[in-house]
């Protein structure tokens, strides 16, 4: 009984961290999506997000739209983050972590 009781907890101790890690990339995807609607550049926008998540090392960016020249239209920010994770008895892996963030651009 003491195996099956280890992984489901374990398990549900991984799906909480990952759930956070969500929170907290959806958080930080929003602080870039902003940097960039107010007209930054992307590599201003990609250190807003990773100062917005300072837990979570590693974080990839896979597509970064910003505002040119009073563009109407949304920036977007869209970060993955990978984490591993261990179950006893059972097996490793890594859970994917995809945030995207919108906003306006300003004129």
């Amino acid at each position: 009984m003491l195996p099956i009781l280890l992984l489901l907890v374990t398990g549900i101790i991984y799906f909480g961290l990952a759930y956070n890690a969500k929170i907290e990339l959806s958080g930080a995807v929003r602080e870039g999506a902003r940097k960039l609607a107010l007209g930054k550049t992307v590599a201003e926008a990609q250190a807003a997000v990773q100062a917005a998540a300072p837990s979570l090392t590693g974080i990839t960016f896979s597509a970064a739209t910003p505002c040119v020249g009073g563009l109407v239209g949304n920036a977007t920010v869209t970060a993955v983050y990978v984490m591993d994770y261990t179950i006893p008895f059972f097996q490793d892996g890594v859970f994917t972590v995809t945030a995207t963030g919108v906003m306006k651009c300003e004129t």
